[in-house]
């Protein structure tokens, strides 16, 4: 399955083992990111990846970068906000989904990383060259990032006058801690892939004729031969309890998830591993029980 017509800025291609490649495709403009590749993004994640088909997703860019941060040279508010609006936050947080909020205020990365979280599915970042701005930010909601030896990542807002966005001052923590969060952002400084790597940003980095093939084999190790419903529930569960205010909040949910599964798809896996045979799963995710 390749990308669809509609995608002007994205590359979508599916593979046998049911790993999706998503590449950001404005190699011209070294993938910078625009509106409509916001949008696009944000359709992707909540259509063409939401297929039972498609078990994973690795994300990389075309050319020499991945992303180099929010196009600038577009007309207008380049973040596609409306500068005639005034909301005060209690305003915006009561309609933040509504007409004139939800085009005018809101963060389009945001957006953007909202659906990757939501997706109940395997998520890597393979960051092949320069990631800066919204391209460093887009990639905290996905669950792993290699980088190759060129990548360049970059949360240089401070040097622009504006904040970190992409709901990324609740990924960054959770990733790097607090400290090192504060540092980076503070500092605005582009990072070296081993200095992403020591700050624990980083899953691994790769050569760069490498990067792509390792994520890509990475992620079908992690659906190959396993449950579409244990692995989208298990990464629920792993990202609410990690900003859960107790742990009986944990409990609560992985009850009900380990209730679901053992129902479903846990009853083939215990009967394949008695028989020392390999389980045909039959769970799909997008059919994920409610655990919360």
């Amino acid at each position: 399955m390749t990308s669809a017509d509609r995608y002007e800025t994205l590359l979508w291609d599916v593979d046998e083992h049911g790993v999706a490649t998503l590449t950001l495709h404005r190699p011209d403009h070294l993938n910078a990111f625009s509106v409509t590749m916001a949008r696009e993004l944000e359709e992707v994640f909540r259509t063409d990846a939401r297929a039972d088909e498609v078990r994973a997703v690795v994300v990389t860019g075309a050319g020499r970068a991945f992303c180099a941060g929010m196009d600038l040279s577009a007309d207008g508010n380049v973040f596609g906000l409306d500068e005639s609006i005034r909301p005060t936050a209690e305003e915006f947080r009561a309609a933040y989904h509504r007409s004139p909020y939800d085009e005018g205020v809101r963060d389009t990365g945001g957006k953007v990383t909202l659906a990757i979280h939501a997706l109940p599915k395997p998520v890597i970042a393979a960051i092949n060259g320069p990631a800066v701005g919204i391209g460093a930010t887009m990639t905290l909601a996905m669950d792993l990032r290699l980088a190759s030896t060129a990548a360049r990542i970059g949360f240089v807002f401070g040097r622009l006058g504006i904040v970190p966005e992409a709901a990324s001052s609740w990924f960054l923590p959770r990733i790097v801690g607090i400290q090192q969060a504060l540092e980076w952002v503070y500092s605005a400084d582009v990072l070296t892939a081993d200095q992403a790597l020591a700050g624990r940003l980083l899953r691994s980095v790769h050569e760069p004729e490498d990067l792509l093939p390792a994520a890509q084999q990475l992620a079908r190790s992690f659906v190959d031969g396993r449950s579409p419903v244990a692995l989208g529930l298990a990464k629920q569960l792993l990202y609410r309890g990690s900003a859960a205010s107790d742990p009986l909040e944990a409990h609560l949910s992985d009850s009900l998830a380990m209730y679901w599964t053992s129902i479903g798809d846990g009853k083939e896996g215990v009967a394949a591993f008695r028989e020392k045979r390999r389980p045909e799963f039959t769970g799909r995710a997008s059919e994920l029980p409610e655990i919360s």
